[in-house]
Formats: C-alpha cells, sequence, structure tokens
C-alpha cells in the first residue's frame, strides 16, 4: 500500500510554504576529534531525499544545539543550506541564549536562504507569556523569513500557553508550531482558534503519544526524530488525513513503530538516534560530553530491534 501513496505523498508534500508530514530532526555529525563533520551531512541529506521525507530540522535537540558554538552553528547552516537547495527544505534552529544572539542566527539562516526557522524560547530564563510573544514578535518583525513556534518545556523550563500561541499564530510569517507536551486539550484549543493554513505538528514521544489526537483534529504531520533510522515509515504515518484509509495507515504505523520510539526515547536524544545511524553505515559519530554514547547493552538491543523489524537491511548504505 505504501508504494501506491508515493504519488499521492509527492503532492502532499511542502509548498506554498506549509509545513506538513514528517518533518525529520537531524543529529549534528562529529568525527572521532568531536568536531564537526559537515561532509556527513550530505549523506544525511541525501539519504532522507531518496527515503521521501518531507523536510529537515537542524541544529534542534537532536543536534545537539546547545553544546555547539556560534561559528560552528553558522558554519553547519551555510553548509546544509546550500546543499539541500532544491533538494528538500530545511527549517534551522535559530534560537540563541536571548534576543539578539536569536536575531543573529535568524537573520543568518535567512541570509544563506534558509526555508525557515525553528524557534524555541531561549532556555533556562522562564520569561512570562508577554514576554515569550515579544522575543517571536520582535524577531518576526525584523527577520523575513518563514518562523516554527517549537514548544518544548522540558528542554526549556517555561510552555507556550495555548493563548500566546493562538496569538503567534496572527503574526503572518510564523505559519507553525511544533507542540512537544502532552496535553491533547491544548492542541484542540490551539487547532480551533488557528487560521487554517496555520500548520500544527507534534513530536513523536510514546511518553506523549499526541501523534494520532493531533491528525484527528486536523493536525499537519510531525517533526520527529524516529524517522532518522524509519524514515519511510514516518512519511507515511505522518501526513494529514484526508480519507479513512489515510487514519487507518497512521494507526497501524504507530502502533508497529511504537517499540521503535520507545527505544529512541529511552536514552536522551540524540544518543539512540546516533547509535541507529552508526549501525545503518552513516557514521554520524557520537554525541558530545557530557552526552554519553550508547552502551553496549542497549546497542545490542537496538541492533536486535532493527533486524527484528528489517530495517537494517532496508536502510543500510
Amino acid at each position: 500500500m505504501e508504494k501506491d501513496m508515493d504519488m499521492n505523498m509527492k503532492m502532499n508534500r511542502t509548498i506554498n510554504g506549509r509545513i506538513r508530514g514528517s518533518w525529520v530532526a537531524l543529529p549534528t555529525p562529529f568525527t572521532e576529534e568531536g568536531a564537526v563533520n559537515l561532509n556527513r551531512f550530505k549523506d544525511l541529506i541525501d539519504f532522507h531525499k531518496a527515503h521521501h521525507t518531507d523536510g529537515l530540522l537542524v541544529l534542534g535537540s537532536a543536534g545537539e544545539a546547545s553544546m555547539i558554538s556560534r561559528p560552528e552553528k553558522e558554519e553547519i547552516i551555510e553548509f546544509v543550506v546550500d546543499y539541500a537547495k532544491n533538494r528538500i527544505p530545511v527549517l534551522v534552529g535559530t534560537t540563541g541564549s536571548n534576543t539578539a544572539d536569536s536575531l543573529h542566527l535568524t537573520s543568518f539562516a535567512k541570509d544563506c536562504g534558509a526555508f525557515g526557522a525553528l524557534m524555541l524560547v531561549p532556555a533556562y530564563i522562564t520569561p512570562p507569556q508577554e514576554a515569550i510573544y515579544n522575543f517571536f514578535a520582535e524577531i518576526a518583525a525584523q527577520v523575513p523569513i518563514p518562523i516554527a513556534v517549537y514548544n518544548n518545556p522540558t528542554r526549556v523550563g517555561i510552555s507556550i500557553s495555548p493563548e500566546t500561541a493562538v496569538k503567534l499564530s496572527h503574526i503572518k510569517s510564523i505559519i507553525a508550531l511544533k507542540q512537544a507536551i502532552p496535553h491533547v486539550n491544548q492542541l484542540i484549543e490551539i487547532k480551533k482558534a488557528v487560521r487554517d493554513t496555520f500548520d500544527v505538528l507534534t513530536c513523536d514521544s510514546p511518553l506523549f503519544s499526541i501523534i494520532l489526537p493531533n491528525l484527528a483534529i486536523g493536525g499537519s504531520g510531525t517533526a520527529n526524530i524516529t524517522g532518522n533510522i524509519a524514515p519511510e515509515e514516518f512519511t507515511h504515518l505522518s501526513q494529514p488525513w484526508k480519507t479513512l484509509e489515510d487514519m487507518e495507515r497512521s494507526r497501524r504505523l504507530v502502533l508497529d513503530n511504537f517499540d521503535l520510539m520507545k527505544m529512541c526515547y529511552s536514552v536522551t536524544n540524540p544518543v539512540v538516534i546516533k547509535a541507529g545511524l552508526n549501525l545503518y553505515g552513516l557514521d554520524v559519530g557520537n554525541p558530545r560530553p557530557p552526552l554519553p554514547a550508547l552502551d553496549e547493552t542497549q546497542k545490542k538491543n537496538l541492533k536486535v530491534l532493527l533486524n527484528t523489524k528489517g530495517l537494517l537491511d532496508k536502510y543500510s548504505v
């Protein structure tokens, strides 16, 4: 059935500034010495292009952005955006530690030709809702680039309220919201109030399990990590629903891949996805300390799971 979907998927891909389907958060490849491995990004981009991923996220949580210096970020943005051009759209994580730093990175991404910016609230400072709104509004006012707001309170320490999210959706260049929270009621409140062309995506955390509820209320897809090691599966399960068959496909694929999602989130992201990509031969290296590499027992369990699901043969390069 998935092969029969190829034409429909291509028609449903990101067009006209929409963010729909499966957007995979890439890890940042490192060399054995811990330096950024730019050339390995080419392999990851080609891998996802070949396996029909709708779009890519770089320099997010999976990209270890908080442990990457500004010069490294600029190097990554310039390289990835240039190589991905006319291949696959890229959202760039451009949040810094404050507004000025975020403005700089967002402007840099815009000048490089990025499809858009994926932006969190700056971590640790826990600003009030009015300040959160003002942060995103100022970026949008000063940098003419599409912005996807990313609500991840686990990482940053503060949640964007539904009221603030809806208010932000009224800003023309803010085109999407990624929700990484376990509250379906908030998804409903937001979806009811935003414009039809405002895309709402969710993470793929099995603890939250909000993929299917979001698609059921008209959500646009997922911004995920498990698609790093199951890209085609996540492209198929993440498409917005138009028919009963769409619903049945997503439901089946979420159930079929729930164990893989649990594995990917069993250790701090991106530890597992890096191990999985290394098993495929894509050699993205280990996380930067203090994040550990996946231990041998866990790596063995991951390999068994990938083998059992037929993914190791399917995706090894």
